[in-house]
Formats: C-alpha cells, sequence, structure tokens
C-alpha cells in the first residue's frame, strides 16, 4: 500500500525525541487506518534497524520467548533477532508490537523492556483496551498513547498532490479571508470527494490509482465486514446491542435531529442497557459520540449529559458506503451521479457527520446542545457542536464557540442567536459552516465546510 504522509508521523518524531527510551509508545485507532504502515515507515527512517512482531501471525516459538524469557532479556532478544534476521543495535533499533491486542503478555513486558533501555518501543493495536484484552495483565506504567485516525482534509490534499491548495485554505482560515472563487470552487469539488471516498488509506490509495469509486466501495465493504467480524468476536455479551446501534447508524443520522433514539431498537430498549454498547463501538474508533453538554461553559464535559447522544461514523466514506449498501456492489456511475448533484443523497447526513470527523481529528471532544422547551420557544435550540478556545474580545481567555453546519447555501441560522442570548458572556467566536466562501459578520463567522479541520 502506498506510503502517505500522515499528521500522525510528527506525534512519533516528537514521543522519540521527548521520551529517549524512557516510555514506549502505543499507537491506537480503528482496523484498517494506517497504524502500522506508519509506525514501520517511521521506524525505518529514525532507526538503524526496525524489528516488526506481529502477532497476527507471529508463531507459537516468538509467544514463547515472551512466555519464557522475560527474566533472561539476553537471551530473549538473541532469539528475537535471530528468528526475524534482524541486527538490533543498542540505542540505534526500534522494536515494533503490531497488533498487540492479540498477545497482552507482549504489552505486559514493555515494563521490563523499557527498564533495560537497550531499545525503542512502538505497539500498535485496536481493541487494546477491551475487557479480554487486559483482564489478566498490569498495564504498564511506561506506555503513553497517541490515537490515529482516518485521513482528514488536509491529509487526503497532500495524498492528491494538492498541498499548495492546502496552504491556501489555511492562509485564508487564519488570514480570515475567503479564497479566490476559482479555488474555493475547487477546494469544495475535492471536499465532496473526500465525502465519499473518506481517510482511510487503503480507500484513499485505491482512488488515487483508479480514481473509480466503484473500486473504492468494494474496498470500503472489505473494512466494515472486519467491524463486523470484530463485533461478533469481541463484543462479548453486548455484540447484540452494538450490531443493533452498528446497523441503525444511517437511520439515526438520516433524521433531521441527530440525536440516537435507543427505543428505536426495540419497545423496551433503554438508554442505560444500551452505554457499554455505545462505549464499545466509540473505544473501537468505529464510531465518534457526540453529548449534550447541558449547561455549556469551558469545561463542557462537566455538564455532558450520556443520556443524550449523538453516534457518528468514525470515517464519513464508510458512511457513505454503509447509506448505500442497498446492493451488494455501488457502482462508479452512482457515485459520479451523487458528486456532480445528479443524485440527491441526504446530504445534512454527510455534512455533520464529516465535520464531527475533522473536529474529533483535530483533537476536539464532541459536545452539542439542546434544549426543548415547550412553554419559552426562545429556550428552545438545536446547536450542532460547541468547541472552547481564546476570545479576542474577552483577553484570549477561553470561551464556548458554538458551530452551525449547513449543507445547502440556503439557510437560517435562529439558533446562534438564540444561544449568545441565553449564555452571553459564556460565548466566543460563533461559527457557520456552510458551502459558501468564508465571510464575517460580526462575532459570526462563516466558513466554507473544507475548514472544518482547522478549528
Amino acid at each position: 500500500m502506498e506510503v502517505f504522509e500522515r499528521k500522525g508521523y510528527r506525534k512519533l518524531e516528537e514521543w522519540a525525541s521527548t521520551s529517549q527510551g524512557t516510555t514506549a509508545l502505543l499507537v491506537e485507532g480503528a482496523r484498517r487506518v494506517g497504524k502500522s504502515t506508519l509506525v514501520e515507515e517511521f521506524g525505518h527512517r529514525n532507526y538503524r534497524t526496525c524489528l516488526t512482531v506481529d502477532f497476527s501471525k507471529a508463531p507459537n516459538e516468538v509467544l514463547e520467548y515472551f512466555r519464557d524469557l522475560r527474566n533472561d532479556l539476553d537471551s530473549f532478544f538473541m532469539y528475537l533477532s535471530s528468528f526475524y534476521g534482524v541486527e538490533l543495535h543498542k540505542r540505534q533499533s526500534l522494536i515494533i508490537f503490531d497488533e498487540v491486542q492479540l498477545y497482552p503478555k507482549a504489552r505486559e513486558a514493555i515494563k521490563q523492556l523499557v527498564a533495560d533501555g537497550r531499545y525503542d518501543y512502538i505497539e500498535t493495536g485496536s481493541l487494546v483496551s477491551i475487557r479480554e484484552n487486559v483482564k489478566d495483565i498490569l498495564i504498564p506504567s511506561e506506555e503513553e498513547s497517541i490515537r490515529l485516525d482516518p485521513m482528514d482534509f488536509e491529509e487526503f490534499l497532500w495524498a492528491l498532490r494538492e498541498k499548495p491548495l492546502s496552504t491556501a485554505i489555511a492562509d485564508s482560515f487564519h488570514q480570515r479571508k475567503p479564497l479566490p472563487d476559482l479555488l474555493h470552487r475547487k477546494a469544495m469539488r475535492l471536499f465532496r470527494e473526500y465525502m465519499l471516498v473518506g481517510g482511510m488509506p487503503q480507500a484513499v490509495s485505491a482512488y488515487i490509482k483508479t480514481h473509480d469509486f466503484g473500486k473504492v466501495d468494494r474496498v470500503k465493504r472489505t473494512i466494515l465486514k472486519l467491524y463486523r467480524e470484530d463485533i461478533a468476536k469481541h463484543g462479548g455479551t453486548n455484540k447484540l446491542r452494538i450490531t443493533r446501534i452498528f446497523d441503525n447508524l444511517v437511520g439515526q443520522l438520516s433524521k433531521k435531529e441527530k440525536k440516537f433514539n435507543v427505543t428505536s431498537l426495540g419497545k423496551d430498549a433503554k438508554s442505560r442497557d444500551y452505554d457499554d454498547a455505545f462505549f464499545w463501538l466509540s473505544d473501537a474508533f468505529i464510531t465518534n459520540d457526540c453529548f449534550n453538554s447541558t449547561d455549556p461553559s469551558v469545561g463542557l464535559s462537566i455538564s455532558e449529559d450520556h443520556s443524550t447522544v449523538k453516534c457518528y461514523v468514525a470515517d464519513t466514506g464508510l458512511l457513505t458506503t454503509l447509506a448505500l449498501a442497498d446492493s451488494a456492489t455501488t457502482g462508479n456511475s452512482l457515485y459520479r451521479d451523487i458528486l456532480l448533484e445528479r443524485i440527491e443523497i441526504n446530504e445534512g447526513m454527510l455534512t455533520e457527520n464529516v465535520v464531527a470527523q475533522l473536529l474529533r481529528t483535530s483533537g476536539h471532544r464532541l459536545f452539542f446542545y439542546s434544549r426543548n422547551d415547550r412553554e419559552n420557544p426562545d429556550n428552545r435550540m438545536e446547536i450542532d457542536f460547541l468547541i472552547t478556545e481564546p476570545y479576542k474580545h474577552a483577553a484570549m481567555k477561553h470561551r464556548v464557540s458554538p458551530i452551525e453546519v449547513k449543507s445547502s447555501k440556503r439557510y437560517r441560522a435562529i439558533s446562534l442567536d438564540k444561544f449568545k442570548n441565553k449564555f452571553n458572556k459564556k460565548v466566543g467566536t460563533r461559527y457557520i459552516l456552510h458551502p459558501r466562501p468564508l465571510s464575517v459578520e460580526g462575532d459570526i463567522v462563516k466558513l466554507p465546510l473544507y475548514m472544518a479541520g482547522l478549528l
């Protein structure tokens, strides 16, 4: 698979320069998000040698090294080096434990290996914190962790060799000046392509090589099949509930109000019975949960209501495939018609989902604000997303910034005014993300959708 420039690479560099062998790094992320490719590329570029133990393929002989030789590290490294044919050099070699969740004892050994100090260690894994993968081990305190998300829009542009455009978009955002019309139209076209393709590296690679959405769709269906298999294998007693949520994601997100209605899963379904199932999907990086912050302030999580959740698909390209999964395959022509707006698809669903994806990728936890007051219409409002950021009119102190997402060029944004009136000094810059060019009207900044990841 093609190796793409990823922002996660910088995080690996930061870890290596600050850790200096005092910690190992765990890279978590969804299946097929590019963890192994990224880490191996980092290892080969930055170390004299790089040894990878892939626990999805490691024979029992290698597993025995971890079981029998943990107290004899000289022999452990000698046998490991010999088996994989990689010479290890003190402080110049990286050892990678790939798919470490498949052999938790290797993760537990990190404490001793780091204390030994000879080499650096990076682990990669999915589902690393589900009960069966941690129940019999002591999680090492010497382990740092980062998450790797699907490629964001900027990384997608890099992969398409459109780095100058990504630079122009960033400059436009920071200077609060719109792109020229020609560049804006190009950016919006590529952003629509991104929503259909998504950010899973295999899907992006297939698109770059073929520009055939049908072939990209087949890649995404394979990934979705893996997710279903993971649910069946690792979902435990909750696998039926997890499957029900997964199968209802499109239906829930296609509604005007995106809040997940648990009662739609069955007449006896209760929110509290599904808490673990929602957590499982989020912990597997399959979904991004967005909670209602009932009394928004700088600490949005203080008032988060876990009984009210919007459940977005972590990769919008996968959501597109789920939405078009009525038949066994979806051909290139149907995707092209959607891209060129010849056929209508639920734009609101895809647009809000991709904004959630890009906000999460840029480091924000996801919150929204919703209030339904039958007696006082002024209190009735729905704000798609909330973030906190420095506000220039408050001496750069953090304030709550409400974000409204609009998929069409014609809209109203009454809720933003209601939110400002209700929470007053708690509120900072208000944002509208829409298909139009950037514009500023007082404390309302209207950004084109392709700038969502810069917030």
